[in-house]
């Protein structure tokens, strides 16, 4: 019984799957509130209807999901005192600062903002109510950064001091671990993920009305802006991902080395699309590689040295004491693929879209069209998938730390919680947590197919004048 309920293991599957769980729905937020922002401010400055029935529309997407990420966020940070005790008290002074500040500042500004937004039509000027949106879209970027400076620390510890009499380590400097520069390359990396995520349901939303035949008049812009708007973003999170790899392989080559598999120290490194091989990497059966790519992404050169497995493995023992430093290479590796691969794919299938959008595109047959507006509509999962695994792949290829060079996982739960109890509440999550994403999806889904809301006349003719009065709506 106690190896089947295993309290580390059990408290790792909880965290990782409630982490996960939270994590569908704040691309979602960040990248919605600045699309309903920017199509606000197309309205504010044009007059023209079809942007604020595009700002009515998805803004109240985004209003479900703000309110289902609330919910499991706090349920997440609830399990840093529960199934983590030993690592709340290790680190608790450091880590809790930027938590707080998440908390305190970013957020409330958040709620505060929204609600003026909501409940600020035809009560507040157009531009000051305009604002509201636009400091709503600032401040969930805030909060993303201060939860991922938090992180950041666990991947490259700064701004701290071990205070051996306690036994846990103490903040010295705010502001290193503000400007921790794995956060620095991870936030806008992160940013330009929930761009892609938003600009995809935008382009699934239009397309599945223009399947149909209806709005097309408003869903044809939101889908030619929604393909724009993931290439560009894509853009942004490779060269976003250049960077982040840079800082990856200064903190952590060990994890570099994992997403290759790569076991012995080499110069002129290749990256190897697909492998089959032995775990160890003593036999490699079949391989598909691109030559020079891993030194140039570990480098930014193409002869540059990356470490191996077996002389980082090496190293580590001599610093921190017999152990096994390695993560689970399957998982870093694949991950890393998938999470490049949907990117890739995603970013493809827009660029499709706009030469199909183009205006002497060939027509289709009505068999063929429709399978094209399918592919847009199931396509728009692919880049939250790829986050996913890529939080997958940055907290596996951590392994075996929680805070890295400083804290083992092992180390970090909580001593007095007993294996069957985690088990049972991550069962209990797991009911809740399913019948949530039931309701969460039934709204989008309910409020994507009821399309644009129409815009009355007496609305429109209060519009106009200057073009940038508000109409009268209420969510």
């Amino acid at each position: 019984m106690e190896e089947l309920f295993d309290p580390l293991s059990m408290a790792r599957w909880q965290f990782g799957l409630t982490t996960l769980y939270h994590f569908i729905f704040v691309p979602l937020t960040i990248g919605m509130a600045l699309m309903a922002a920017i199509f606000q401010t197309a309205w504010y400055r044009t007059a023209n209807i079809t942007y604020l029935r595009l700002t009515r529309l998805f803004g109240k997407i985004f209003l479900i999901n703000f309110a289902m990420g609330v919910v499991t966020g706090i349920v997440q940070e609830f399990q840093f005192g529960m199934n983590w005790s030993e690592y709340s008290r290790f680190v608790g002074d450091v880590f809790g600062a930027p938590l707080a500040i998440e908390g305190l500042a970013a957020f409330f500004l958040e709620a505060t903002f929204i609600g003026l937004w909501i409940f600020g039509w035809n009560k507040l000027p157009a531009l000051a109510h305009l604002a509201c949106i636009w400091l709503v879209s600032i401040a969930s970027m805030l909060s993303a950064y201060f939860i991922l400076a938090a992180n950041a620390f666990m991947q490259n510890p700064v701004g701290y001091t071990m205070n051996e009499e306690r036994g846990r380590a103490e903040l010295t400097s705010l502001w290193e671990v503000l400007v921790n520069p794995v956060v620095l390359a991870a936030f806008p990396h992160t940013i330009f993920a929930a761009i892609m995520f938003a600009a995809t349901v935008m382009i699934a939303v239009a397309a599945w009305h223009m399947r149909r035949g209806q709005h097309t008049e408003v869903m044809r812009p939101a889908l030619k802006t929604g393909l724009w708007t993931n290439i560009l973003a894509f853009i942004g999170v490779a060269a976003t991902g250049d960077r982040l790899s840079l800082a990856m392989v200064d903190a952590q080559p060990m994890k570099m080395a994992a997403a290759e598999g790569l076991y012995e120290t080499t110069e002129a490194a290749s990256f190897s699309l697909f492998t089959l091989g032995t775990p160890d990497g003593a036999s490699e059966l079949f391989s598909i590689r691109i030559p020079y790519l891993l030194s140039l992404l570990s480098t930014h050169t193409f002869d540059g040295e990356v470490e191996g497995i077996n002389d980082l493995q090496e190293q580590y023992v001599a610093q921190f004491g017999a152990g096994d430093y390695t993560p689970l290479i399957w998982v870093t590796y694949w991950s890393f693929r998938w999470m490049i691969g949907l990117g890739i794919v995603s970013a493809f299938i827009s660029a499709l879209g706009l030469w199909r959008l183009r205006k002497n595109a060939k027509p289709m047959s009505p068999a063929r069209t429709d399978r094209w507006w399918r592919i847009l509509i199931w396509s728009a999962p692919l880049p939250l998938l790829a986050s996913l695994i890529g939080w997958v792949f940055t907290e596996m290829g951590r392994q075996p730390w929680i805070v890295f060079g400083l804290m083992k996982t092992e180390a970090a739960v909580s001593p007095n919680v007993a294996g069957w109890q985690v088990a049972l509440s991550l069962a209990a999550f797991t009911v809740i947590y399913g019948i949530l994403a039931v309701v969460e999806f039934k709204l989008i889904l309910k409020t994507a197919q009821e399309g644009p809301p129409e815009i009355t006349d007496d609305d429109a003719e209060e519009g106009e004048g200057s073009g940038r009065d508000q109409l009268a709506i209420v969510y």
